[in-house]
């Protein structure tokens, strides 16, 4: 037996309680973890909470990330003993994810955990720092350069902003952050935002061009405000698209993609192929400040995590949060 958060939907209802659960219950897979740390993302707020269609079966442990060792294996690139990292993958929604002691998982879905990261701070990082990463890896790819002018990052405060705006900061590109939550400006420019500006400005219908301004952009939002983000992009900007936080519509015009030749590029985190995933991991390595993970993250316990996913939805919580599922 091992403790995890199980969703179950029936007469009854839809419901997440921490229960016992039977090692016998674990999905089929061909590498089973011990878990050490999960996190809470704004998917699994989705998933426990029930306000979004995340989970597609039930029952369910919910958890997108998890780190842990590996306890038994038939997998030929994984051995008893081995520290790995899971994100993505469908996790949390359609296989038993990361918010319990233990996890059955398929071993092409593990990398190596960093030997630069302890476990807590790889889940500090977690699907939230590596899709920031990713974003980042795709503005170097479109020739977005330090030089070519300021970065804007989108919902700043939270967890795949956090880290874009850490990281980048360090690459040396001039980072400013967009938020709804003034109070976290101070926090915004710590982890290296120049300036900060409040969401209200891009969140409501735009115009199909406004005036240039940013080089590139990581953008967690969606619909208007990522709308608003490409018509103020500069010539030839390149805007990266990864999160819905405000709506999956993107209520725009072609202006700004044939008149200024803006790159919408898309980043998905999820199906990510794993050579892709073991670059990001690497690069975070040498590109994230270990420091400023402390201002991102705060820490959890198992049973915390299920009215924490409610204050995460609510726009209550400030960037990372690891849960540890052992307390």
């Amino acid at each position: 037996m091992f403790k995890g958060i199980l969703i179950e939907k029936d007469d009854a209802g839809y419901r997440a309680t921490l229960r016992d659960i039977d090692e016998a219950q674990l999905p089929d897979g061909d590498v089973t973890v011990r878990v050490s740390h999960s996190t809470l993302n704004y998917k699994d707020g989705l998933a426990i909470t029930g306000r979004g269609p995340v989970v597609r079966k039930f029952p369910m442990v919910p958890g997108v990330d998890l780190v842990g060792t590996v306890e038994e294996t038939t997998h030929p690139e994984n051995r008893v003993g081995d520290a790995v990292v899971l994100n993505g993958w469908g996790v949390g929604e359609g296989h038993w994810g990361g918010l319990a002691q233990k996890a059955r998982l398929k071993g092409d879905w593990l990398v190596p955990l960093p030997k630069q990261f302890s476990p807590q701070q790889a889940m500090a990082i977690g699907t939230a720092g590596y899709t920031a990463m990713l974003c980042v890896l795709a503005l170097e790819r479109h020739g977005v350069t330090p030089d070519k002018g300021e970065i804007l990052v989108t919902g700043a405060a939270g967890g795949v902003g956090s880290v874009a705006v850490a990281v980048l900061s360090k690459l040396g590109y001039t980072v400013v952050g967009v938020s709804g939550r003034s109070e976290e400006s101070d926090y915004l420019k710590r982890l290296g935002a120049t300036e900060v500006l409040d969401r209200a400005a891009f969140s409501s219908p735009g115009k199909p061009l406004a005036r240039e301004r940013w080089a590139g952009a990581v953008d967690v939002v969606g619909s208007h405000t990522l709308a608003n983000v490409c018509a103020s992009a500069k010539y030839r900007g390149v805007v990266t698209a990864c999160g819905l936080a405000g709506g999956m519509d993107f209520p725009s015009t072609v202006a700004p993609f044939i008149l200024r030749g803006v790159t919408l590029a898309g980043v998905d985190s999820v199906m990510c192929p794993r050579p892709d995933r073991l670059v990001a991991w690497q690069r975070l390595a040498t590109d994230l400040d270990l420091a400023k993970l402390g201002l991102i993250t705060h820490e959890i316990g198992l049973a915390e995590a299920i009215p924490v996913a409610s204050q995460l939805l609510d726009g209550k919580v400030r960037g990372r949060v690891v849960v540890d599922v052992n307390r």
